[in-house]
């Protein structure tokens, strides 16, 4: 009867100390990963940081706030703000930040996550507010390189530092895209004309230099007339050509009182004025 009695004693006592090591060693033992930081408060008054791997409490009178170093994401919901040139856009964004210290992060700011997502979604529609809209369509790293430079000099006493920040997307009103097309257009026919017109002052400025080496060199005016005529000569051609001696032409023009072009070699203007 009584080694009953002592066996029932040590089944209570092994069942106690089972209780008791299952409520006490939670609070007294803590394992934290390596991106993982415990900031230890000991009776409501901040103790110390400790993490990664295990650490020791005290159960009951040290409470622990867990803080994610990783780089976190927060996707900036999309805001409809006004540019400086009085455009209405949607805008969206994406803001990626870590936590550099978790004691500022968890006592200077409640739910740190939360406030940088208000901050930045703030922050957003203040610098689009302040651009046009063709730099923010064409120089959007820059906006984003300012909107990051505010949120982290905002953050900075929170233990929060931002990585960077992304304007993901710019959606425009129907009118504005189909005035923006008229103008890439306009734009396009504009440059067109221009290379146009430089094509015809280039081939000008040729044709006078070959007009020029043709009144040095009468002779090349022939070859030329020569090279036109075997261009133009075709098998199975349907039209006839007979080519005419330039003297010929030259004899009607001074018979018709022009005067003659520049091709006309100096002996034959000699010969003309002693006639």
């Amino acid at each position: 009867m009584e080694s009953s009695n002592q066996f029932f004693d040590i089944i209570t006592w092994v069942i106690t100390i089972a209780v008791l090591a299952a409520i006490l060693l939670p609070q007294i033992f803590k394992i934290l990963r390596e991106y993982e930081r415990a900031v230890v408060f000991r009776l409501g008054k901040f103790h110390k940081t400790k993490g990664p791997g295990l650490i020791m409490l005290i159960p009951f009178i040290d409470k622990i706030e867990r803080v994610d170093l990783r780089v976190l994401t927060i996707n900036v919901d999309r805001q409809e703000v006004i540019t400086k040139d009085n455009v209405t856009v949607h805008v969206d964004a994406i803001t990626f930040f870590r936590v550099i210290d978790a004691e500022a992060a968890t006592i200077q700011v409640e739910k740190y996550i939360h406030a940088t997502s208000m901050l930045a979604q703030t922050t957003l529609r203040s610098i689009v507010g302040q651009v046009e809209l063709d730099e923010l369509l064409a120089e959007r790293d820059k906006v984003n390189k300012n909107i990051q430079e505010i949120i982290d000099r905002q953050t900075d006493p929170w233990g929060i530092k931002v990585v960077s920040v992304e304007v993901r997307d710019v959606v425009l009103p129907e009118n504005m895209k189909r005035a923006m097309a008229r103008q890439a257009e306009t734009e396009r026919d504009r440059r067109a004309k221009v290379i146009n017109a430089e094509g015809e002052f280039q081939a000008a400025e040729r044709l006078v230099e070959a007009a020029t080496m043709m009144r040095e060199a009468p002779m090349a005016l022939q070859l030329r007339f020569l090279q036109t005529m075997s261009d133009i000569s075709e098998e199975n051609a349907t039209f006839a050509f007979m080519p005419l001696p330039m003297e010929m032409l030259e004899v009607f023009k001074n018979m018709s009182g022009v005067d003659v072009p520049p091709q006309i070699s100096d002996d034959s203007n000699d010969t003309d004025n002693e006639s």
